[in-house]
């Protein structure tokens, strides 16, 4: 029903089947679609959707039955997928994913032309030729397709290449759809990112600096929700989204506490990362570098009725419980560095100046010829001053 809800639709109706065993032509039973349809009827539904993935057949036959336009799990989620996408890499995307659905439902276009013809075993009906022809074209434009999103991958590539140069570590926000990643975002950065209490609000990855209490500089990045039994067609188009979480030195699992089924939910996002982990898209320790944020405690109370265990319980929209995020994140990040002591020239202000922009410096010591510094420096930028 969430789903439904989230792209506008007025749920008027809705049933719950057991199935023994799954019909082929029409995944129910054939009482269970009698039972449906009177329902159906009855409440002058325009659209059904089945929450499980249709056959095409299944679909046209559901649709013959119920005399209604009829969509699977799929469907919906690719159509709030169309409604969401702001940038361009994430319209590539949402058209990419629904010509790789269409493609394998063609045959439900032009099923009003014959598909066979007397004669020649060689020669095909008309509904046959247009049938081909359409796949013919949604091929060529998936291919143009995959070549533009590459192309934009290759520019993200090279923008998360300069940043590297940087560097700043990035912390990547995760979460199930509608845990309120958008709005932690813009109260942790003050940015305007679109939030709403819907599913799926967020597609397009988004990225802010952010200051830390030690001074520190971070790069924090918004990414799609995640979702149960998310379709394979979705998986592959949205790769590009998710690639922030790969590059980040910290995740934060981002948890509606207050939403009946969050542990659930919480199993589902752990479910696609390790998912990631074994397609080799995500390294294999990604729990040791995530922390658990448990989000809208204000709708329990406050942070102080959340157990919170090994996570950080905060509120995004009251603000409550971030300083203490932004300590742990502090922390965390504090935690991968090495402490290294630094004796620079006083006369050399380019190298103090760059000591004090990578490093978390933790003590100094003036001298009249140098400059003792004790910072902490991540392994890169360490050797980085070495080359220096």
């Amino acid at each position: 029903m969430g789903l439904a809800a989230s792209i506008g639709l007025v749920v008027v109706h809705e049933q719950v089947f057991q199935l023994r065993h799954l019909t082929p032509a029409t995944l129910l039973g054939k009482g269970q679609v009698e039972i449906a349809g009177i329902a159906l009827t009855a409440a002058g539904v325009d659209v059904v959707v089945v929450d499980a993935a249709l056959t095409p057949v299944q679909q046209r036959n559901l649709e013959t039955a119920w005399n209604c336009k009829v969509i699977d799990r799929t469907g919906l989620i690719l159509d709030i997928f169309g409604a969401r996408a702001r940038t361009r890499e994430g319209a590539l995307q949402v058209e990419l994913a629904h010509l790789e659905y269409q493609r394998s439902r063609l045959v439900r276009s032009w099923t009003h032309l014959e598909r066979q013809r007397g004669g020649f075993g060689f020669l095909g009906g008309p509904g046959e030729t247009q049938i081909e022809a359409d796949r013919r074209l949604i091929g060529d434009r998936i291919v143009r397709l995959k070549a533009e999103l590459e192309e934009v991958r290759r520019t993200r590539g090279l923008h998360r290449g300069a940043r590297k140069k940087v560097p700043y570590p990035i912390v990547a926000l995760v979460g199930y759809t509608n845990a309120g990643k958008s709005t932690l975002f813009n109260a942790l950065t003050g940015a305007t990112v679109m939030a709403e209490d819907q599913l799926f609000a967020t597609l397009d990855p988004t990225m802010r600096g952010l200051v830390l209490p030690s001074g520190r500089n971070i790069i924090l990045s918004d990414t799609v929700g995640f979702i149960s039994e998310l379709p394979t067609e979705l998986v592959a188009a949205f790769r590009a989204t998710l690639e922030e979480v790969a590059e980040a030195d910290l995740l934060l699992h981002v948890r509606d506490v207050s939403h009946p089924d969050t542990e659930a939910q919480a199993k589902d996002v752990r479910n696609v990362l390790n998912r990631m982990a074994k397609e080799g898209a995500l390294d294999e320790d990604w729990p040791a570098r995530t922390l658990e944020v448990l989000n809208k405690a204000d709708a329990l109370g406050g942070v102080e009725h959340v157990v919170q265990g090994d996570g950080v319980a905060v509120s995004a929209l009251t603000g409550e419980g971030l300083p203490r995020l932004l300590e742990e994140i502090d922390a965390r990040l504090a935690a991968r560095l090495e402490v290294v002591d630094l004796e620079i020239p006083v006369s050399d202000g380019a190298k103090i100046a760059w000591a004090y922009r990578h490093g978390e410096v933790l003590s100094r010591e003036d001298g009249e010829e140098h400059v003792k510094l004790r910072l902490r420096l991540s392994a890169v930028d360490k050797a980085r001053f070495e080359a220096l």
